[in-house]
């Protein structure tokens, strides 16, 4: 019987050890975070990613013949309304057959 009881203070000296470590490091780590989180609280909250840069803008396509051609004709009637002179309407027609 000496045996037995002296197994079960062993025990409960154990036992009560580890309660007590365990309790202790669970304030531990409470305090840890609650004083993480009152930094968190006080520290400005970061600053907003900048915008992202806009997609660059698509090549337009080449114009087809038939574009050029009411192209060419709409400069010809801006040549002929007095809007256009004889040297932007051969600028602008160059621009438009070297495209």
């Amino acid at each position: 019987m000496p045996g037995l009881l002296r197994g079960i203070a062993r025990t409960a000296v154990v036992a009560g050890t580890a309660t007590a470590v365990s309790n202790r490091v669970s304030r531990r780590q409470a305090g840890r975070w609650a004083q993480q989180d009152m930094e968190a609280e006080a520290a400005p909250p970061p600053p907003p990613p900048p915008p992202a840069p806009a997609p660059a803008p698509a090549a337009p396509a080449a114009p087809s013949m038939e574009d050029r051609i009411a192209q060419l004709q709409q400069l010809a009637q801006l040549k002929d309304q007095g809007v256009l002179t004889e040297e932007e309407f051969a600028t602008q027609k160059q621009r438009l057959l070297a495209g």
